[in-house]
């Protein structure tokens, strides 16, 4: 008995990268992509995600404020923002064309040459997502350890440390490229 047939391994590829996709997803719309927390008031946590601001205090709760302004967000933010969704779109389209390539799903029965040519297309597109979901997080977590040990500022000052979603963004990408 052959474990790992061809059936096996397309449907378990797909639900990792639907998995992956789910997680991208999530993560795109979380607001804890940073965090920080400041040593001369430890009852506030900041929150900042690609979308909105969210501040915690024990005595209100959480409160979020979505950024105003497209062009005002940090170049950082904008390139990672449309990054995701970049990623969202082509993940969702790269699922939807492996799909109905995967052997055992009638559409298209004796074409095989038409559902390898989707196989292989839903495989790019989701290496694509893939890969434009691990480079915005990359590059934040690359600009946040800059600016955490730029010289120039006073060591007091808060600085913005890495949040849940930016390892669950490279949870997310991982799993898309390994899909």
């Amino acid at each position: 008995m052959v474990l790992f047939t061809t059936k096996f391994v397309q449907r378990a590829s797909l639900f990792v990268s639907f998995g992956g996709l789910v997680t991208t997803f999530i993560t795109t719309f979380l607001p804890l992509w940073k965090t920080m927390n400041s040593d001369l008031n430890e009852m506030e946590n900041w929150y900042e995600g690609l979308w909105h601001m969210c501040i915690y205090t024990e005595e209100v709760g959480i409160h979020c404020k979505a950024f105003e302004s497209f062009l005002a967000l940090p170049l950082d933010t904008l390139a990672s923002r449309v990054l995701m969704c970049i990623s969202i779109a082509t993940g969702f389209l790269g699922l939807a064309a492996a799909f109905f390539g995967l052997q055992g799903v009638d559409i298209g029965a004796g074409r095989e040459r038409m559902k390898r040519t989707l196989l292989i297309i839903g495989g790019v597109f989701i290496l694509v997502s893939g890969i434009t979901t691990l480079a915005p997080v990359s590059l934040m977590a690359y600009i946040m350890v800059v600016k955490f040990w730029d010289e120039n500022l006073p060591d007091v000052m808060p600085r913005w440390e890495y949040g849940e979603a930016m390892f669950s963004a490279w949870f997310a990408g991982l799993l898309l490229v390994v899909g």
